[in-house]
């Protein structure tokens, strides 16, 4: 026909009939060589910038607080060991902006053994031997009786004042609290300041809440890793329970795939609907509540997040939320009843493959292994990098100086022209930074760190789908089946991938690391510039981000296909992305009946695992049911091995359902080439299975009509 002409010019042409083809060739050479010498190259040089970073970095600047002397409070093996808490001269002097843009009051800090416990002041501890024995652990060394106080003031040797504080986050901070609406210090309203001023417990406050901004985000962090030292097993057991349910899952599929299929569809609408139920009984109950009516709004951003869920508005949202997902699932259902009878073709024939290829099984816990060792290197890599800085010195002053926030040496600083100007000021502790080469290019070294994680962690996900792809593709263009199946297809396929296509895979790997790399960069300016109020440069980042999101989607899809190709003729990547494309050109209306609709499936599987097992996580960790309230640990935040537990079922689901899901597009792919590549005569007969070809209507001539 002209048109099909036609339409096979534009997309390539057909694969022709070749009797010596039987699936995923042996002589084949190496493929993107120069991508692999780079891909190597570049890994090197990671390595060389991994041991950069730990020969300079130094986490301990990220666990303990650091005095003005950019000493480590409480760090074993220093003489600091046995003081653990950094301990603010003037804490209101951290109610300064200065402490936002450098996160350092500018205030003499120093370490101590406990945070002061009374109110003292250190004109009245001078005239008691014993209160200034007490006074002398705030103060710097070389503090005597003979001193006057003026003169340890002048000197900067000790605080004005003493305060009640209690310890938060290894720092001392005024032990503030509520009497009949008024604010309070250890229980005082009022308190006298060092200089013979009568100050109200409020005026604390800013300098405590300065302070402690970027301190709070710390604390939550503390109690969800304190959380997670209570649950970690119960989490573990969790995973466990959705790694054998996900296993059952596959097994289920293997034997009962259309069964399996119709239930798994209808438990995700019944668990959905119960969170639903869920969501308005909860809604309902906190009706009348004091404080429910609250919004999300005025409520605010909160560190304990238990508060969210004690408003009505939160259920309302996810009441909504679930009830807008399960309509959509519905609808969808609806309009593809018809395609799913395909679809459970495709899954059972996938479940046949993976029963003669049952180590692809496991094949995911290698792919996670590799991926747990490039996030890990990533993440120390990173760590190391960011603490690789060098502390530097400023000059703070309480009157006006023209050295004030320079770079100080704080060695010498006593006999400094900077001081002769400004006799009041001091070389404190600002912050962490520095000034050689290798700092001023610290930043680009991140820069290559993140690009190289994304690239080494495509580059394990590739590597994972075109060893399933050769593996699969070996079973289907058997002609006799289990026979003509090579031993070990899923070894074989692996070796073949690294000996001959690692440049292929980086190359496929690159393209979408520079892609979502940008998207990064994308996301980083929309944060920066979230201030702005520039309608037009809004539109264009949402415009910009929205591209760059569809095209990664598109490579991805892309480069799967194309390493299916590749498993099977060998070819180039951009040979094969080709390759790929056309033939999905070729048959657009089979990839949306066949292809989507099954992976939309797998994802119902995906979604229906995460939901039973979160589902018994939310009762077990809330202590909703009383057999568990005794067994349940402690915890400040339930809810994080409730999303723990969640997120670790979808990747433990992920990585069963993600064999099938190579599995069925690598079929699927083959089965595309068997209508091209043969017609059903006995000289030309289709390897499809008989389920699939009753399903298309199609039948090899040689066997009787149905």
């Amino acid at each position: 026909m002209p048109e099909e002409g036609e339409f096979y010019g534009k997309h390539g042409e057909p694969r022709k009939y070749d009797p010596t083809f039987k699936g995923p060739l042996q002589n084949r050479g190496c493929t993107d060589i120069v991508c692999c010498i780079l891909f190597i190259v570049a890994i090197l040089a990671y390595f060389a910038v991994g041991i950069l970073a730990w020969s300079q970095g130094d986490p301990r600047k990220v666990i303990y607080p650091t005095d003005s002397r950019g000493q480590f409070c409480g760090h074993a093996g220093t003489p600091l060991e046995k003081k653990p808490y950094l301990f603010y001269f003037n804490i209101m002097k951290c109610a300064s902006p200065m402490v936002l843009l450098e996160f350092q009051c500018p205030t003499t800090q120093m370490c101590v053994e406990t945070c002061p416990d009374k109110f003292m002041t250190l004109v009245k501890a001078h005239y008691s031997q014993k209160d200034f024995d007490y006074y002398k652990n705030f103060c710097k060394e070389g503090v005597t009786n003979k001193m006057s106080a003026p003169e340890i003031l002048k000197q900067g040797l000790c605080p004005a004042m003493l305060t009640p504080s209690v310890p938060f986050t290894r720092r001392c901070f005024p032990a503030l609290g509520q009497k009949g609406g008024v604010i309070t210090v250890g229980n005082f309203t009022h308190f006298e300041d060092g200089s013979g001023k009568r100050r109200e417990a409020k005026d604390l406050v800013d300098g405590v809440k300065n302070a402690t901004v970027v301190m709070e985000a710390r604390q939550v962090v503390m109690k969800i890793f304190e959380d997670y030292t209570q649950s970690w097993y119960w989490i573990l057991l969790g995973l466990v329970i959705a790694m054998l349910t996900s296993l059952l899952f596959i097994v289920l599929l293997r034997f009962l795939a259309g069964i399996m299929v119709w239930v798994m569809i209808a438990l995700v609408i019944l668990v959905i609907g119960y969170g639903i139920f869920h969501c308005y009984m909860e809604y309902a109950a906190l009706k009348g509540e004091a404080g429910a009516n609250v919004t999300l709004q005025e409520l605010g951003f909160q560190t304990d997040f238990s508060v969210y869920l004690q408003i009505r508005q939160t259920w309302l949202a996810f009441m909504i939320i679930l009830a807008i997902v399960d309509v959509i699932i519905i609808l969808l259902l609806i309009f593809l009843r018809k395609r799913i009878c395909i679809a459970i073709a495709l899954i059972r024939e996938a479940s046949k493959a993976i029963g003669h290829v049952m180590s692809a099984l496991f094949f995911p816990l290698f792919t996670f292994f590799l991926l747990a060792v490039v996030i890990a290197y990533w993440a120390v890599t990173a760590v190391f990098l960011s603490t690789s800085n060098q502390p530097v010195y400023k000059v703070f002053n309480e009157s006006v100086c023209s050295h004030s926030r320079e770079n100080c040496e704080p060695a010498n600083y006593s006999t400094s022209p900077e001081k002769a100007e400004c006799p009041d000021s001091q070389c404190l502790f600002a912050f962490y930074g520095g000034e050689t080469a290798y700092h001023k290019y610290l930043i680009w070294l991140q820069f290559y760190n993140v690009f190289l994680f994304f690239w080494c962690a495509n580059f394990v996900t590739a590597l994972g789908q075109m060893t399933l792809a050769g593996a699969f593709a070996s079973y289907y263009w058997a002609f006799v089946k289990p026979d003509d199946i090579p031993k070990c297809p899923l070894f074989s396929s692996l070796g073949r991938s690294l000996r001959y296509h690692t440049g292929t895979l980086a190359f496929g790997s690159f393209i979408l690391s520079a892609i979502q790399i940008i998207r990064v960069l994308l996301e980083y300016l929309d944060h920066k510039l979230k201030g702005a109020h520039n309608k037009c440069t809004k539109f264009l980042l949402c415009c910009l981000k929205c591209c760059f999101w569809c095209l990664e989607k598109f490579i991805k899809f892309l480069n799967r296909n194309a390493y299916i190709m590749t498993a099977i003729y060998g070819k180039n990547f951009c040979s094969a992305a080709r390759d790929a494309f056309f033939l999905l050109m070729r048959n657009m209306i089979r990839v949306a009946v066949l292809d989507k609709v099954t992976d939309f499936l797998l994802f119902l599987g995906k979604l229906l695992i995460v939901g039973l097992v979160g589902v018994f996580a939310f009762f077990f960790f809330s202590g909703r049911v009383k057999a568990f309230e005794n067994t349940a640990p402690s915890l400040h935040y339930y809810w994080v091995p409730i999303i723990t537990v969640a997120i670790g079922s979808y990747l433990i689901a992920h990585g069963f359902f993600s064999v099938y899901s190579m599995c069925v597009d690598t079929l699927f792919l083959c089965f595309l080439e068997d209508l091209e590549r043969n017609d059903g005569s006995p000289e030309r007969p289709y390897l499809m299975p008989e389920s699939l070809q009753k399903v298309l209507k199609k039948k090899n001539k040689n066997e009787p009509a149905q």
